[in-house]
């Protein structure tokens, strides 16, 4: 079912590539073999960058789980996959997936994109598409396809990660309790920028952590 729904999705997607830039979700890397979401996403990413249904690519994601910067490792992957660097973005501050969404939309627009898209696994997708909707962000979706996946030369390029860790690295896990990071998962902690919040019950909702419009640096 997931499948099928991711198919229907990127199917609908495709009729407005190219975008100026896709989002790629991060995923916590350990340093020794990437694991099978990594492959997912990064692969799929190069796939959507060499079909030329994507001119760019945000990565995004922090040092979450482990020392690493989620964004960075998989900047330097797709690098080692042919993706030439001037058209790899990071954002380096989402901690769960709202924030990458989020956060990368407004990289994105910052880098003055206007066609924008998510790319990421079915699983991720599903509920992704339930927090783009509500909040009528203007963006559309490519997600990953299993079946287009398992054709592709699904190889780990050899790459150096090094550069990519966080000095004095802190597990969010012991800097926040569970019921923080859930609230994190849910985009609770996002600072939203009033522009983006459509309706006004939820510029009520998040006064307490919005950017007006006009505000100085805007």
């Amino acid at each position: 079912m997931l499948n099928n729904a991711s198919e229907r999705a990127f199917k609908k997607g495709l009729k407005s590539q190219p975008y100026d830039a896709v989002i790629i979700p991060g995923f916590p890397y350990s340093g020794d073999k990437w694991d099978m979401i990594l492959q997912m996403r990064i692969h799929w990413a190069h796939y959507l960058y060499t079909k030329g249904y994507t001119k760019n690519i945000i990565f995004s994601g922090a040092a979450v789980a482990t020392p690493y910067i989620e964004s960075k490792v998989m900047a330097e992957y797709a690098h080692a996959l042919g993706v030439p660097r001037e058209r790899i973005f990071t954002e380096q501050k989402a901690q769960h997936s709202t924030e990458n969404v989020y956060y990368s939309y407004r990289m994105a627009k910052g880098l003055g994109f206007s066609k924008i898209a998510l790319a990421t696994d079915p699983v991720q997708t599903t509920y992704m598409q339930k927090f783009i909707k509500r909040y009528e962000l203007p963006v559309e979706m490519l997600p990953v396809i299993v079946d287009t996946l398992r054709v592709l030369n699904l190889y780990e390029p050899k790459t150096n990660t090094e550069n990519c860790k966080q000095e004095n690295f802190v597990k969010l896990s012991d800097k926040e309790n569970f019921i923080k990071r859930f609230r994190g998962t849910m985009g609770k902690n996002i600072v939203w920028y009033e522009e983006d919040l459509k309706q006004s019950k939820f510029r009520r909702k998040y006064k307490d952590r919005m950017i007006p419009s006009g505000a100085a640096g805007h």
